[in-house]
C-alpha cells in the first residue's frame, strides 16, 4: 500500500487495520494520512518551492598568513596584495632572508616587486620603522617566478617585541607614565587614528612627568618620531634622555620615597588637628624653605632644604599621593614669571596652594577667583575647578 510505505519511509510502522479487539478510535482515516502527506508532498514541489529560492552569502574568515609552499620560509603570492601580505608577514616575524613564489604573468613581477617593498617600508607601520631597506633577485621557474628577499633592519627584534598598542589620550599618558617610572630610556606605541604631531606627544610627556612627583627628578629631553607619516595605525617613537644616568635616577627615587614615608607617618599628619592639605603643607615646610634658585625636584628639598616653585610643588604632590589625597602641581605664571604651585583637593572642594608664597600665618587655600587677584594666570581648563 502507498499509505503504508509512506509511512515506513519517515520512521514510522506500517498502518494495521483495525480487526477483532484492536479499536479504531483515536486513529487518523487511513484516507486522510495519505492525502495530507500527497498534499505536503505537492507544496514543496510546486508554489511553496519558491520559498527555497532566496540569495545566500557565505562568510569565511579572511586568514592574515599568506599561504605557504610547505615551508614556512618560502610564501605564495597569486596577486599585489598577497605579496605586500607576504612582505609584512616577513618583516612582524623579523625574517631577515624569505621566498616569495610569485604566479604573475612575466610582465608584473618586476613591477610588483618594486612597488610592494617600496609601500611596505614607506606604508605599513612596522615597515616604515623597523626596516632599512630590501633588496630582491628573481629567478623564473616553470610555473611561477621566484623573488629571493634579503630584509635590512635598523631596530632589534627586542626593540620591535617592546611595542605597545595605545589608543587616545589617556592611554598614551599612561604608557609614558610608565617608561618615566621605570627611566625607560625610548618607548614605542602602535596608535589607531592617530592624526597629531610631536608637539602633541611631548605635552603628554609633560603631563605624564608631573603625574608621578617622585619619579620626576629632572624633565627629560624628548625626541619624537612618527611612522609613517599619515594612515590610519601609526608608531610614535619616543626617546627619552634624562638629565641623570638611570641607575643615579633609581638611588635618589629611594632616598625622596624613605623621607616621604617618614613624614607621612607623622602624627600630626597621621591625625591633623586641621585639614590634611594644610597639615601636611605646614610638615613638609618644617625646616625647609623656597629658594627661587634652588633645584627643581622634590629631592631637591629634602636634600638640599630648598627648592624652587616646582621643586616645592613636586614635593607637595609626592606627600600627598602617600596620604591618599587628591592633589597636582599646577603651572603658570605669576605676574608674567613662570611659577608652580599646587591644586588640593579639601572638603570645601578644590582650592590652590602655592608654598613659594610667603605668608604670616603659613600656607593659604584659594579659589580661583582669589588667586586670580593675586596675579596669577594659568592655562584655562587645564586644572580642576576652584569654585
Amino acid at each position: 500500500m502507498i499509505a503504508d510505505n509512506v509511512g515506513a519511509a519517515f520512521g514510522r510502522p506500517p498502518h494495521t487495520p483495525a480487526g477483532p479487539g484492536r479499536a479504531a478510535k483515536g486513529r487518523p482515516y487511513r484516507g486522510a494520512r495519505l492525502l495530507a502527506i500527497l498534499t505536503a508532498a505537492a507544496l514543496l514541489l510546486t508554489g511553496c518551492s519558491t520559498l527555497l529560492e532566496r540569495d545566500y552569502t557565505s562568510v569565511t574568515p579572511h586568514s592574515a598568513v599568506p599561504a605557504t609552499e610547505g615551508d614556512p620560509s618560502i610564501l605564495r603570492a597569486d596577486s599585489y596584495q598577497e605579496l605586500v601580505n607576504a612582505l609584512i608577514y616577513f618583516i612582524n616575524g623579523g625574517v631577515e632572508e624569505g621566498v616569495v613564489r610569485l604566479y604573475t604573468g612575466a610582465e608584473q613581477v618586476e613591477a610588483f616587486l618594486s612597488d610592494a617593498c617600496l609601500e611596505v617600508v614607506q606604508e605599513d607601520p612596522l615597515g616604515a620603522y623597523c626596516v632599512e631597506f630590501i633588496k630582491y633577485t628573481v629567478d623564473p621557474v616553470v610555473t611561477y617566478f621566484e623573488a629571493k628577499l634579503d630584509i635590512t633592519y635598523r631596530r632589534t627584534r627586542e626593540q620591535v617585541a617592546t611595542i605597545v598598542q595605545a589608543t587616545g589620550a589617556a592611554a598614551i599618558r599612561g604608557e609614558l607614565r610608565t617608561a618615566l617610572t621605570t627611566f625607560a630610556p625610548e618607548r614605542a606605541l602602535r596608535i589607531s587614528y592617530f592624526e597629531e604631531d610631536e608637539g602633541f606627544i611631548r605635552e603628554l610627556v609633560r603631563q605624564a612627568y608631573y603625574d608621578a612627583p617622585s619619579f620626576a627628578l629632572g624633565m627629560p629631553e624628548v625626541a619624537v618620531s612618527i611612522y609613517p607619516n599619515s594612515g590610519r595605525q601609526r608608531i610614535v617613537e619616543i626617546l627619552l634622555t634624562y638629565p641623570l644616568e638611570p641607575s643615579q635616577l633609581e638611588e635618589r627615587h629611594r632616598e625622596l620615597a624613605q623621607a616621604l614615608e617618614e613624614l607621612a607617618r607623622l602624627p600630626e599628619l597621621l591625625s591633623p588637628a586641621e585639614p590634611p592639605a594644610l597639615a601636611a603643607a605646614r610638615a613638609l615646610m618644617e625646616g625647609r624653605g623656597f629658594d627661587p634658585q634652588g633645584g627643581n625636584t622634590a629631592y631637591d628639598l629634602f636634600h638640599a632644604g630648598a627648592a624652587d616653585s616646582e621643586g616645592l610643588a613636586l614635593a607637595y604632590a609626592a606627600l600627598c599621593q602617600l596620604m591618599e589625597l587628591p592633589c597636582q602641581a599646577a603651572g603658570g605664571e605669576l605676574e608674567g614669571e613662570p611659577r608652580f604651585w599646587n591644586v588640593v583637593q579639601t572638603q570645601e572642594g578644590w582650592r590652590h596652594l602655592d608654598l613659594s608664597a610667603e605668608h604670616p600665618e603659613g600656607p593659604a587655600l584659594y579659589t580661583d577667583a582669589q588667586l586670580a587677584e593675586l596675579g596669577y594666570a594659568w592655562e584655562e581648563g587645564g586644572l580642576p575647578a576652584c569654585g
